[in-house]
């Protein structure tokens, strides 16, 4: 099985890109930025995730994005599966900051419990065929809908829905041109590109 060992965004001003996401979030090396001047326009087609253990961690987390020039895209609220809200960064990147818990439990901090790559993808049964065919492993699915993928010991989750789920859940038009500004790296020896155009990028280069 693959295991994720970082998600790369792409900026056209990579430095400020890495500023804000060490004072935002702290990912370290589970999140890498390089330079591109690929054009993108709307919505790139995934969400990335901070998943906390209480609400006080996520508003912790979503106030210092805002502080470093994030804005609100749906504010935090409670809702039936928890509490969350979600933000984009001044890269363009959409995040969903949640907690499956609706009340604090202890005092608030920053820590992260799980990072997630959200795909919002044209057709989930036909993409989950192609990751299971590269050695990923189904943990959950609710058939058309969702999947997420046992991803153990990646530091980086992998999930995914429909591309018009993923817009909607992030309150933005589904519609959008241009690079994805995103890419993957694997361990492995092979690069490949999925139904949706998203790269992965192979940790060690083919013999």
């Amino acid at each position: 099985m693959p295991v994720i060992e970082s998600v790369i965004l792409e900026s056209p001003e990579p430095e400020a890109t890495e500023a804000f996401y060490a004072a935002a979030f702290g990912l370290d090396d589970r999140l890498r930025v390089r330079a591109t001047e690929a054009p993108t326009t709307g919505f790139r087609g995934y969400l990335l995730s901070l998943v906390v253990s209480q609400p006080g961690n996520a508003d912790l987390l979503t106030a210092a994005a805002l502080e470093h020039g994030a804005k609100v895209l749906q504010p935090a609220k409670k809702s039936f599966w928890g509490y969350g809200g979600i933000i984009q960064a001044p890269d363009g990147a959409i995040w969903k900051i949640s907690t499956s818990e609706k009340k604090d439990s202890a005092p608030a901090t920053r820590a992260i419990d799980a990072f997630v790559l959200l795909l919002g993808v044209t057709d989930v049964k036909t993409t989950k065929q192609f990751y299971v065919d590269r050695g990923l492993t189904v943990a959950k699915s609710f058939g058309s809908k969702y999947v997420e993928f046992d991803t153990a010991p990646s530091p980086v989750k992998l999930a995914m829905y429909t591309r018009r789920a993923a817009a909607k859940d992030a309150g933005i038009d589904p519609e959008g041109t241009g690079s994805r500004r995103l890419a993957i790296t694997a361990g492995g020896d092979r690069s490949f590109t999925d139904p949706d155009g998203l790269g992965w990028e192979a940790v060690r280069a083919a013999c």
